[in-house]
């Protein structure tokens, strides 16, 4: 169930991804042939004079229209060269893919252990052990499967039932904690591969400025341009891949919390049962 979670996230954002650059290279392509399309039109003598009194009247509506955040984002990301962004590219859906996983996973984990643990106490004050562990198993979550592994020994002693809810315990906050350390991954190697085509990218620029024979603004403005923003890019994935870490780690610790109080009082229950 995991896997496949994680496959259809990245298939919609790749899905996402990939509509979003086709249709950059579609907006490309309409603005090509419209430039065709008026370079053709001029060479008529007597359209000349309107092309050229229709010019500043478009530039000036184009101007007028400010660009969303979407469309400057798209823009700058393909201006970045499709080497170390699609790297980048990459990185940031594949964190984001283990990071809603996790979130979905611990959202499912997350439920009532107060009423959890209530049933079955009522059910052991009726001395219905096969009734208390049948609430555990339809309970979804790990401190039912915690209860359930201590209601499995509760024959063979309350010592039996601890040694069981311990080690069973570790087993599932072990699950809990599957894949975070490739979130924190992605999170330390987003900025390094930005900095890395950064230095690729002066490097790249410097060669130019050589080639050229000469310090041009242009050329060096441009170059400097590319490079830096692999690493803008790098760190803004950085940055999402942390808000999504942090909030795991945190409902990874309620949830061990929330464990560790309900073991302690299943305990209790399971002691006060076992001296009657």
């Amino acid at each position: 169930m995991k896997k496949l979670i994680a496959f259809i996230s990245i298939a919609a954002l790749l899905t996402i991804g990939f509509s979003n650059f086709v249709y950059a290279q579609d907006a490309a392509a309409k603005k090509t042939t419209t430039v065709v399309k008026k370079d053709s039109t001029a060479k008529d003598t007597t359209a000349v004079a309107a092309t050229a009194a229709a010019k500043p009247a478009a530039a000036t509506a184009t101007a007028a229209q400010p660009k969303s955040f979407h469309q400057v984002l798209k823009e700058e990301f393909i201006q970045g060269g499709p080497g170390f962004m699609g790297v980048i590219l990459l990185t940031f859906i594949f964190g984001l893919a283990i990071a809603i996983e996790r979130i979905l996973y611990l959202t499912l984990a997350s439920i009532n252990s107060k009423k959890l643990l209530k049933k079955v106490e009522d059910a052991l004050s009726n001395n219905d052990v096969e009734g208390a562990k049948d609430v555990c198993r339809n309970t979804r979550g790990p401190v039912a499967a915690i209860f359930a592994e201590g209601l499995n020994r509760y024959d063979n002693g309350l010592e039996e039932v601890e040694k069981s809810i311990i080690s069973y315990g570790s087993v599932v906050t072990g699950r809990l904690e599957n894949g975070v350390s490739w979130i924190s991954l992605f999170i330390a190697l987003a900025p390094m591969l930005g900095f890395m085509g950064t230095v690729i990218g002066m490097i790249e620029a410097f060669n130019n400025i050589a080639a050229a024979g000469e310090i041009s603004p242009t050329v060096v403005a441009s170059g400097i341009k590319v490079a830096l923003l692999t690493t803008v890019f790098g760190l803004i994935v950085a940055v999402v891949l942390q808000v999504f870490y942090n909030y795991i780690i945190s409902k990874i610790d309620t949830l061990v919390s929330d464990m560790e109080d309900t073991s302690i009082a299943f305990i209790d229950i399971v002691a006060k049962h076992l001296k009657k």
